[in-house]
């Protein structure tokens, strides 16, 4: 309910695009999923909601803040303020598509307008509840649970705009020897003839 009265506030409609369909985004089907979780971490970066933001996060993302906090002399909270994604960056709730769970890890698609593309952030259930898995992903041990709809479209565009000219098999490559050009007899010991100006 709270997720729903910060959309409102934001100035956002209540319904937006979840994995390719429309739902209402204050539905409670989707407060315990990949989905919620980016709600929740959306509205806290938005009311600058430090615990709400470390809320969402994964015991090992918070690690991971701690220590991107000290490389950069900085505090956690300062690393965390807008949970480790440019989409929150967005004056509105951004696109959400492509849910994806496998067992206890779990995807989803966001849309970053900002560089016209979407963001495939991870998420794993721990402690019974979704979290945004950064720590997990930096450190190799987020598996995602499927190929993302972004990576999908993107190898179907290249399939379809593959202009490359397809290589003659029957071509016997021993036959073509490579043109070497050999240097110039007087330029092997550095001695190098001009033209005499006389002629």
């Amino acid at each position: 309910m709270a997720i729903g009265a910060m959309i409102l506030a934001c100035g956002q409609p209540a319904v937006n695009t979840v994995a390719n369909s429309t739902v209402n985004t204050a539905a409670s089907s989707y407060e315990d999923s990949p989905t919620g979780a980016y709600m929740k971490l959306y509205a806290a970066v938005k009311s600058k909601d430090a615990e709400g933001i470390k809320a969402v996060m994964t015991k090992k993302s918070l690690q991971f803040a701690e220590m991107a906090a000290g490389q950069q002399h900085k505090t956690a909270d300062e690393i965390l303020q807008n949970g480790f994604t440019a989409s929150t960056f967005s004056p509105t709730l951004p696109q959400i598509r492509d849910q994806r769970i496998n067992g206890n890890m779990g995807a989803v698609e966001v849309y970053d307008a900002k560089d016209s593309r979407w963001d495939d952030l991870p998420f794993i259930r721990e402690d019974g509840q979704w979290k945004l898995a950064i720590g997990e992903m930096f450190a190799g041990t987020f598996q995602s649970p499927a190929e993302p709809e972004s990576q999908k479209e993107r190898e179907a565009s290249n399939a379809a705009s593959n202009t490359k000219v397809p290589m003659n098999t029957n071509v016997n490559m021993n036959a073509i020897k490579p043109i070497i050009p050999k240097p110039a007899a007087n330029m092997l010991n550095g001695n190098v003839s001009r033209p005499s100006p006389n002629k």
